[in-house]
């Protein structure tokens, strides 16, 4: 054996010895993670993603993954010619869109998603916001009317619970059914905190394009590592955080206070940057705790 592979070697042996307490604390207890940004449309970096999921499966972490998929909704609301309407960061879900969110969504990109944890040797799941009734919704009530755009009202965990304790992945895309069988788009982060919560997750993990909350938006050396929800109306009011990051972080703030142990935001950007959170003693992006 070369010198070089020995080094390696313990290297190797080195990063499992130091993953162990994390692999200890997370055993049996459930994380879920919202997948969305470029780590769902980069080939390279989604098969990161799902060698991840397998891994902590694999050392009995037990993962729920919730996804979007706005920009596959784009591209076949542009095939069909029906132009994409965002309001206020939500988009505007008429009769004709909300067929091709639940097509999209339902039948296309959770099933691809399926596939792709199969072959990395993972057993997963596909389930979408209405089966079992996993989540009831009614109409968004607001100043703006967005069609069909829903409001959690309730969530079933059964079916995931069922999932898990089989040995599954669930695979959740996010619409929703509300009681007289109408079918409600849902915001995938909102969709993933109020999971998390009635699961009682462990860590809830959103991922973004971004390192996570930055004190400079625009350096990325500023990240924040660590928020306690107890400061974000002040860094609201100083402008830390604002834009897109607010409903993120609202997302975040909710699922702590309702009984999630913490959130992380991370960049999806950075390969298996999931185990890097979980199976490391720093982390990376920025938790709320």
């Amino acid at each position: 054996m070369s010198q070089i592979e020995n080094v390696s070697n313990k290297l190797r042996s080195q990063v499992l010895i130091d993953a162990l307490p994390f692999i200890q604390k997370y055993h049996d207890k459930i994380v879920v993670i919202k997948y969305g940004g470029n780590a769902m449309t980069n080939d390279e970096l989604k098969q990161a993603v799902m060698q991840d999921i397998v891994l902590l499966t694999e050392v009995g972490i037990k993962v729920v993954l919730v996804h979007g998929g706005g920009p596959e909704i784009n591209a076949m609301l542009d095939r069909v010619g029906i132009e994409s309407k965002f309001i206020g960061g939500l988009r505007y879900t008429d009769k004709e869109t909300i067929d091709i969110v639940k097509m999209v969504l339902t039948g296309k990109v959770n099933k691809e998603l399926v596939s792709a944890i199969q072959l990395h040797g993972g057993k997963a799941l596909g389930l979408c916001g209405c089966d079992g009734e996993m989540i009831l919704a009614e109409k968004l009530q607001g100043d703006i009317d967005l069609g069909y755009v829903g409001e959690i009202k309730k969530v079933s965990t059964k079916p995931i619970l069922d999932a898990l304790n089989n040995g599954y992945v669930p695979i959740i895309s996010t619409v929703a059914t509300s009681t007289n069988g109408q079918t409600y788009n849902i915001n995938a982060d909102t969709a993933a905190a109020r999971i998390a919560s009635c699961l009682r997750a462990e860590n809830l993990i959103l991922m973004t394009d971004i390192p996570g909350l930055l004190q400079d938006k625009d350096d990325d050396s500023t990240l924040i590592p660590t928020v306690n929800v107890s400061e974000v109306p002040y860094l609201k009011n100083a402008g830390i955080i604002s834009g897109g990051m607010i409903p993120k972080i609202d997302c975040c703030v909710e699922a702590v206070r309702r009984g999630v142990k913490k959130t992380t935001i991370i960049d999806g950007r950075v390969p298996h940057s999931i185990l890097i959170e979980l199976l490391t003693n720093d982390g990376v992006g920025t938790q709320f705790i």
